[in-house]
C-alpha cells in the first residue's frame, strides 16, 4: 500500500470512505480563550463527536487517552505502551492508512481556522513510527460545507496490531531548547498569536516567548472563508520571511516542543 499524503482534501478522501483499510479519526478538543483574560479552558470534543461525524469516523480523546494521565501539565506525550493501546483500540496500525480531521475551529469563538488538533494525532502517530496518516484539509467544517454526509451512528474498527517504532528524535527536551536559543543553526519558531509572543496576554502561565524564538501564528496557514489552506506559494512566503526556508543551510529535521506554557518548534538546520 501507497503512502498517503501528509494532507488530503475533502473529495480524496470522499473516494475512499469504503476502503477497508482507511481509518477516519475524529480528534476535535476545544481550547477557549476566557474573553475577561486569564489561563485558557480546554475540553474534550466527544459530546460534538457523538452528534454528527464523517460516516464511519471514530473519536480520539487527545486530553485524556492520547495524553500522560500523570503528567503534570494537559498534553504531555503519553509513555509508548498507552498510546499503542489506545490507538489500536481505534483500529489503527500495521496495514491501514489514516486520515485525522477535526472541527477546524482551533479556538472557540475566535475567527482562526485550523487543524490543529488533528495535526497534534498525525504527528503524535509519526513519532511513534507510523507514517501513514494525513491531515483533512478544511476539517469537518469544510466537509459539512460543501453538504457532504454526516453521521451520528460511531464509528467502529477491527482492533490492530502496531509495530511502529519510536522516534525520540522528533520531541525536543528543555536542553534541546536551551541549546537552540544559543545556536545561530537553529531556528526557533513560536506558533501562537502575536499577542501571546508580545506577551499582551495572560493566557499561559507565563507571558512572552523564549528568547530568540520568532513568530508565525498557525491562524494565518488557512482562509477563513474556504477553510482550506493557502496555496503552496503564499505559505512558503509566510516561512521564508523568518528563516524557516534558508537554502543556504541544510534542514535536516524539525523537533516539536509542548512546552508547558506554549507551543514551540524547533528546526534543526
Amino acid at each position: 500500500m501507497s503512502y498517503v499524503p501528509l494532507i488530503v482534501d475533502t473529495h480524496w478522501l470522499a473516494e475512499r470512505v469504503d476502503d477497508p483499510n482507511l481509518r477516519i479519526v475524529d480528534a476535535t478538543t476545544f481550547l477557549k480563550q476566557p474573553a475577561e483574560g486569564g489561563y485558557y479552558d480546554v475540553w474534550s470534543g466527544k459530546e460534538v463527536y457523538e452528534q454528527g461525524h464523517i460516516p464511519g469516523a471514530v473519536y480520539a480523546d487527545l486530553l485524556g487517552d492520547l495524553s500522560d494521565k500523570n503528567a503534570e501539565f494537559k498534553f504531555t506525550v503519553p509513555p509508548r505502551e498507552q498510546f499503542v493501546e489506545k490507538i489500536t483500540d481505534l483500529g489503527i496500525g500495521d496495514g491501514t492508512y489514516v486520515v485525522v480531521y477535526d472541527q477546524a475551529q482551533a479556538v472557540v469563538g475566535a475567527p482562526v481556522i485550523g487543524s490543529d488538533w488533528a495535526s497534534r494525532l498525525a504527528w503524535q502517530l509519526h513519532y511513534e513510527g507510523f507514517d501513514n496518516v494525513a491531515v483533512l484539509d478544511g476539517g469537518f467544517l469544510k466537509w459539512k460545507n460543501e453538504g457532504r454526509p454526516v453521521s451520528t451512528e460511531p464509528g467502529s474498527y477491527p482492533k490492530a496490531h502496531f509495530t511502529g517504532v519510536r522516534r525520540k528524535e522528533l520531541l525536543a527536551t528543555k536542553e534541546d531548547v536551551k541549546k537552540a536559543m544559543h545556536d545561530d543553526n537553529t531556528l526557533l519558531l513560536n506558533s501562537l498569536s502575536p499577542a501571546d509572543f508580545n506577551g499582551e496576554t495572560d493566557t499561559y502561565e507565563r507571558s512572552g516567548h523564549i528568547p530568540g524564538s520568532v513568530n508565525v501564528f498557525f491562524g494565518v496557514h488557512s482562509d477563513p472563508k474556504s477553510a482550506e489552506l493557502y496555496d503552496d506559494e503564499q505559505l512558503r512566503d509566510t516561512f521564508d520571511q523568518v528563516g524557516a526556508l534558508d537554502h543556504t543551510k541544510k534542514s535536516d529535521h524539525v523537533l516539536w516542543k509542548w512546552h508547558r506554557r506554549n507551543v514551540e518548534c524547533i528546526i534543526v538546520k
